[in-house]
């Protein structure tokens, strides 16, 4: 059966100061869930939008998201093609500014977007948050009234992989790092009761107790890490780890478990 949320945008935040809804992609997998989530943001009375993520090369996607109305900026979170591979043809399609973090995925004249940068577009105030681990580049947004409006302080959080909204994330093992993700971990439950948009899987209410969650979830798999690497040598390979620790997961999901796990190994040999 089909996700009965493909092709449908879907209101999700609709206060005073902040409107985000999501679009879910059809490019469901292991990793992807049930697809990647494509925000779309404005502040209420706005004639523009800003997207976050465009999603994959896929013309339907795309051209749903086109038909929406003014898109004046696109925000990229992570270099990942699930987010990534829609940029040009949204960019064809609407003319947007794309900004991110890697110059590969600039278009336009925004420039690279930096850690603590405040973007005032679509009647909303967006602040960048380099919440790097699940990818070297990986960006949270927070979202919040635009200026001159009054917030309740709370606004919401765009996590990208970061912070998924079923499941816990997988570390790149090209450019992730477990000890830079546990710092962003830290970073957002600092950020408090907040709603959660993620890059996959249902929004989250409270963003505070995800990552309490998401942090205490790794302490243990570094514990039964530990404790694997006792019983079949320091010297134990990803997957030797993965087939000792990671037995109450479905098989179909070892390859990705692996990836974590070696992030856990050189965490730890470090």
């Amino acid at each position: 059966m089909s996700h009965p949320a493909y092709g449908v945008l879907r209101p999700v935040v609709q206060t005073d100061t902040v409107n985000a809804s999501v679009l879910l992609c059809d490019n469901p997998g292991i990793m992807t869930l049930d697809g990647t989530n494509t925000w779309v943001l404005h502040g209420p009375g706005s004639d523009e939008m800003v997207v976050v993520d465009p999603g994959p090369d896929d013309d339907q996607h795309i051209a749903r998201l086109a038909e929406l109305g003014t898109i004046s900026l696109v925000l990229i979170s992570h270099k990942h093609e699930d987010h990534t591979g829609g940029i040009d043809k949204i960019v064809d399609a609407t003319g947007a500014t794309v900004r991110a973090v890697g110059s590969g995925f600039l278009r336009g004249l925004g420039g690279p977007l930096t850690d603590g940068e405040v973007i005032d577009a679509a009647g909303l105030r967006i602040t960048v948050l380099a919440t790097p681990g699940h990818t070297a580049d990986s960006l949270s947004f927070l979202v919040d009234g635009g200026r001159g409006e009054r917030s309740d302080g709370r606004g919401a959080v765009l996590t990208a992989d970061t912070v998924l909204g079923r499941g816990t994330t997988v570390i790149d093992d090209e450019d992730g790092s477990l000890s830079a993700y546990l710092d962003s971990l830290r970073r957002l439950q600092g950020l408090g009761q907040r709603m959660v948009l993620p890059g996959h899987g249902p929004e989250l209410a409270d963003l505070h107790a995800v990552t309490t969650m998401y942090l205490a979830h790794r302490e243990e798999r570094l514990d039964q890490v530990r404790q694997a690497l006792r019983v079949i040598g320091e010297d134990a390979t990803a997957r030797q780890v993965v087939e000792h620790v990671y037995v109450d997961v479905d098989k179909e999901l070892w390859d990705a478990a692996e990836k974590s796990v070696r992030a856990q190994l050189d965490y730890l040999r470090a």
